[in-house]
């Protein structure tokens, strides 16, 4: 059985708080792209392993153990010990630690994919709470809808957002960017209106309206990567912005419009109907 983890971006991103519990409070509106990982999943009958795991395409950092596909088989068989011993393939084509939201995606769907497989019959709710024990992304991507999330990223709100007659040109220049390390460099802050508010704003009113935190900090860091945004700017994009906590940065430009930008030869460029 096979599935294909897709993408992300981040319509605006504000840190609002430091909880407690050592995440952060955040508003955003998240919105799936059409950049596809593939997962597949076999059963592995008399296997002395529960999983056996290999990779393609872009380089997967950390070991095995590591990878949140790996991760969701575990808390699947955690209450499921039935749950059949897999063989997992993962072709990676969603480039990592980008702010695409690709291994999150990927966790995701492998709950999604062994769900379907093995019937375990699982409600959404269900899929939810698993998807977070994954990571703050992760919720999402079990609905996998335009959403306006509160919360560390796993309240969510199906939205609509007016991006038909547009564009989006996604550019990442292979600079990995740990969360956590993004975390430790921004200061939370309250914005005056919500994220949701703004997001129905025309979107020629967004580049004066609609802000990513990340980006002042990741920018002083990575100057690269706010080069990439004013060349977007400069190409013509109605808005652009850093997605998540970077690298990627997306223009939105409208359908019709003739896109040319010039990047640096190893950049991932890829132009999407939204």
């Amino acid at each position: 059985m096979v599935l294909f983890p897709n993408a992300k971006i981040n319509l605006g991103l504000n840190i609002i708080r430091k909880r407690p519990d050592g995440y952060h409070d955040l508003e955003t509106v998240f919105y799936p792209v059409a950049i596809y990982d593939a997962l597949e999943v076999i059963t592995n009958e008399n296997a002395a392993e529960d999983v056996r795991f290999s990779t393609t395409g872009i380089p997967v950092q950390g070991g095995a153990g590591d990878n949140l596909c790996i991760k969701a088989y575990g808390l699947l068989k955690k209450d499921f010990p039935g749950l059949s011993a897999i063989k997992t393939h993962l072709h990676k084509a969603i480039p990592a630690g980008a702010g695409l939201g690709g291994g999150s995606a990927d966790g995701a769907f492998m709950l999604k994919l062994l769900n379907q497989k093995f019937h375990l019959k699982l409600s959404p709710e269900q899929l939810l709470d698993y998807a977070l024990q994954l990571g703050s992304d992760g919720p999402f991507f079990t609905i996998n809808k335009p959403c306006f999330a509160t919360g560390r990223g796993e309240l969510l709100e199906p939205i609509s957002v007016g991006l038909s007659g547009y564009k989006l040109v996604i550019v990442n220049p292979g600079i990995h960017v740990g969360t956590a390390e993004a975390f430790s460099l921004i200061k939370p802050s309250h914005h005056s209106k919500s994220t949701k508010e703004l997001i129905r704003q025309p979107i020629e009113e967004w580049k004066e309206i609609l802000k990513n935190d990340f980006e002042e900090p990741v920018f002083k860091k990575f100057p690269v990567i706010e080069t990439i945004k004013a060349k977007l700017y400069e190409s013509g994009a109605v808005y652009a912005s850093m997605s998540g906590s970077g690298s990627t940065v997306y223009g939105i430009f409208r359908t019709g419009q003739e896109v040319r930008i010039n990047m640096p030869p190893g950049y991932f460029v890829k132009e999407l109907i939204s």
